[in-house]
């Protein structure tokens, strides 16, 4: 466990040294994010509530995704791809730690930097100029903080099984860009899964994807409470596990299918 953490420190400093790329970011998330939250105020019109969410909600809802879009590399994450296609892959394959560890902790500490120097200040500058819905007790802030490790989790899986592709196709990013695509829409990134039709809100519910965005948000805004929480919790936990596990085989078939290019 030591040389995973010590990694994720790594990871923790040399993301730090991004600043410019970092604030960069931070810009372009909050110029999408104000477009969202226009769109959200158009689509209110007066009304008070839609599909139960009032626009503060709404807007919320806006702001809070926009604020996971780094720490959860929602728009893409190609880093293992590369790794594979340079030949780097035989070096990663020779650290004192698996693979799959080795890019967790990696990735872990990529995540932990952009929660906090984009997400958190997201959330703050949005604060600014509007009013948010906030969690009205610590346990609600408790869970919301779980739910949005477990969305990490879950993500993370996904990410690196998407990645894995790339042991059998020279360029997998194709087949990224539609994972990440479908992602983006199945996960309640784009929109609330609740102004779905209730046919597609439930086969939303039925993958993995409303784990990494929307199970965090409903707990933040209050849509679930008491015991569902703690279903929804464990709903993520279960995705997680098994989205590693997933990878964990796909790994193994892909290391004994690996040609290393130019060698």
């Amino acid at each position: 466990m030591r040389l995973f953490w010590e990694i994720v420190s790594l990871s923790l400093r040399r993301q730090v040294t991004y600043r410019a790329a970092t604030w960069a970011g931070v810009a372009t998330n909050l110029f999408f994010g104000a477009l969202r939250a226009f769109v959200m105020i158009a689509l209110y019109a007066g009304r008070n509530q839609v599909a139960g969410l009032t626009m503060q909600d709404a807007i919320t809802y806006t702001a809070l995704g926009q604020a996971v879009i780094a720490y959860l590399s929602i728009f893409g994450w190609w880093d293992v791809m590369e790794s594979v296609n340079s030949g780097e892959v035989a070096a990663d394959m020779l650290r004192p730690m698996s693979y799959l560890r080795f890019w967790m902790a990696s990735d872990l500490g990529r995540a932990i930097v952009n929660f906090i120097l984009r997400g958190a200040t997201i959330l703050l500058i949005y604060s600014l100029f509007v009013r948010l819905t906030l969690p009205h007790s610590l346990w609600q802030w408790l869970a919301f903080f779980l739910a949005v490790v477990l969305g990490w989790f879950v993500s993370f899986g996904w990410r690196f099984v998407v990645n894995l592709a790339a042991f059998w196709t020279p360029n997998a990013r194709g087949i990224g860009r539609f994972a990440f695509g479908i992602t983006s829409i199945l996960s309640g990134f784009y929109m609330p899964l609740a102004l779905f039709p209730d046919w597609f809100r439930i086969f939303c519910e039925m993958t993995p994807f409303p784990a990494m965005v929307s199970t965090p948000i409903q707990i933040f805004l209050g849509e679930i409470n008491g015991v569902q929480i703690g279903i929804a919790l464990l709903n993520q936990a279960i995705w997680g596990v098994a989205l590693l596990v997933a990878a964990h085989l796909i790994l193994n078939r892909g290391v004994r299918h690996l040609v290393i290019q130019g060698g």
